[in-house]
């Protein structure tokens, strides 16, 4: 990597043998439930780190009004505030496809188990991601449980294609070292914060 790329484009360091979860997002704004969720991870899942990859744009949503990758990851800095959170915002190659980016991250670091975490709203609808059964096959995927989600989640077209390999959440500990496709859903302490709801509040209060 350029010694000349921005602080904010770098990849955390990783030793080999690591197990890694991955949780992107826009983090438009990042707030605590994010921070929650990577707590319960590195805890339940047993990782070494959590690494925010903040994205650059979604190929789903209408990114023109998205604030400055730069300034988004210096916020997701200040939320995450963990010696074990790791925040970047290397998009592995720009395109915007979580797909691409995964496959980037694992070429780059073949030595470290990743886990692709995700809330159980973005579960529901998977199957509009580009490549969702690659991502399957890419690593383990755990999604963690929202407030309204779990049923929804459960029934999703993603959920019934790869039911199969539905990992009981008591194996989820060592998740990270198996073989994908292995998925599981987190059951924690739910939180009803999101980004779009913190947005709208700072439209509305403004």
């Amino acid at each position: 990597m350029s010694k000349d790329q921005p602080t904010h484009l770098k990849l955390p360091v990783a030793a080999p043998g690591m197990c890694i979860g991955l949780l992107g997002g826009s983090f438009d704004p990042p707030h605590k439930a994010h921070r929650d969720i990577s707590l319960t991870a590195l805890k339940r899942l047993g990782l070494d780190q959590v690494w925010w990859l903040v994205t650059s744009g979604n190929p789903l949503k209408d990114v023109s009004k998205l604030p400055d990758l730069a300034k988004r990851v210096a916020a997701a800095e200040k939320v995450a505030a963990h010696a074990r959170i790791k925040v970047t915002g290397f998009d592995g190659g720009g395109t915007g496809y979580t797909i691409d980016l995964l496959k980037s991250l694992k070429q780059r670091f073949p030595e470290v188990h990743f886990v692709w975490l995700m809330g159980a709203d973005n579960l529901v609808q998977f199957h509009r991601w580009k490549a969702w059964d690659e991502i399957f096959a890419a690593m383990p995927i755990v999604v963690l449980d929202r407030p309204g989600y779990r049923l929804k989640a459960k029934a999703s077209q993603a959920a019934q294609r790869f039911a199969p390999y539905y990992v009981d959440e008591t194996d989820a500990p060592g998740l990270a070292l198996f073989d994908p496709p292995a998925w599981t859903i987190l059951s924690q302490k739910l939180s009803g914060l999101s980004s779009t709801a913190l947005r709208k509040n700072v439209v509305e209060s403004g």
